[in-house]
């Protein structure tokens, strides 16, 4: 069954392709919606600075990775700024490791 838990356990193997944190620890998921019984899900994702050329990656990956749950046919990826994404965001876990990084 496709649940909101499911698909964001999906999206912690979709890393940034700059900084590789997942984006769920770097809170740049912002929502998730299963629709139509789990045939349809709606994504809403921010990216860390709003120039950022990699959307598009992200995008697919996102898109690739939700799909492979069984009973899912499609995959919609909404891009928002709204609010926009903050160092705050990020789980204690990648703070750290962006700590040791950066």
């Amino acid at each position: 069954m496709v649940t909101e838990e499911v698909v964001r356990n999906m999206l912690l193997d979709v890393l940034d392709p700059e900084i590789q944190i997942d984006i769920v620890n770097l809170g740049m998921v912002y929502g998730i919606e299963v629709l139509d019984e789990g045939k349809r899900v709606r994504i809403t994702v921010t990216l860390t600075t709003m120039g950022c050329p990699l959307f598009d990656d992200i995008k697919e990956e996102i898109i690739e990775k939700v799909s492979l749950l069984e009973g899912v046919e499609t995959v919609d990826v909404e891009l928002t700024f709204d609010p926009p994404w903050d160092k705050e965001m990020m789980s204690e876990e990648a703070k750290l490791v962006f700590k040791y990084l950066f």
